[in-house]
């Protein structure tokens, strides 16, 4: 849970990183960015802002927005019904990311989750990103990351977005913003 001034904050942050990254938006776009807290109410750390161009049944589009040193958790797209699951491509805009998936562990990771959560992440297989450089994460598949020390600005193209069934390893995770008051 974030206060509605935290949600506020972020989202005026967010817009002016997305303005910095050299990207266009219109005023609409960027007053509807996501701030997506999880539930944890520890947006400094964890969490991710989210501009939504393009969300069709074929594809979506997003602008994904990490403040310095920001993760966003571990989860996977798992498949609905006959879908086999979201297929995302990140490709870096701005900053710096520290993208996690399965296979060989980082002997020496950039990125460093909270101390007091880093037991609900499981995969450690290192690929960094800086502008100009993508990774696509297949459906199902684990993967989390983490923003670099001035942040990262970041394009998410992917099939059909079905964020509301992310399967988050950290059961304290809950995906819907609450803002109080």
């Amino acid at each position: 849970m974030i206060t509605r001034a935290e949600h506020e904050a972020a989202r005026a942050r967010a817009a002016t990183l997305v303005a910095q990254a050299g990207i266009v938006a219109r005023p609409e776009e960027l007053q509807a960015i996501e701030v997506a807290d999880l539930g944890l109410g520890e947006l400094a750390h964890t969490g991710l802002q989210i501009l939504t161009l393009v969300n069709t049944p074929y594809i979506g589009v997003k602008v994904l927005v990490l403040f310095p040193n920001q993760t966003f958790p571990e989860h996977r797209h798992p498949s609905v019904g006959d879908y086999p699951g979201k297929e995302e491509t990140f490709r870096c805009q701005w900053g710096e990311l520290y993208y996690y998936s399965v296979g060989e562990p980082a002997p020496e990771p950039k990125a460093s989750p909270p101390a007091h959560r880093r037991h609900t992440y499981t995969v450690w297989h290192e690929t960094i990103l800086r502008p100009g450089d993508q990774i696509t994460s297949p459906p199902n598949t684990p993967h989390w990351f983490q923003a670099g020390p001035h942040g990262a600005v970041v394009w998410s193209f992917s099939s059909r977005a079905t964020d509301a069934e992310d399967v988050f390893t950290d059961p304290d995770v809950r995906r819907r913003t609450i803002i109080a008051d």
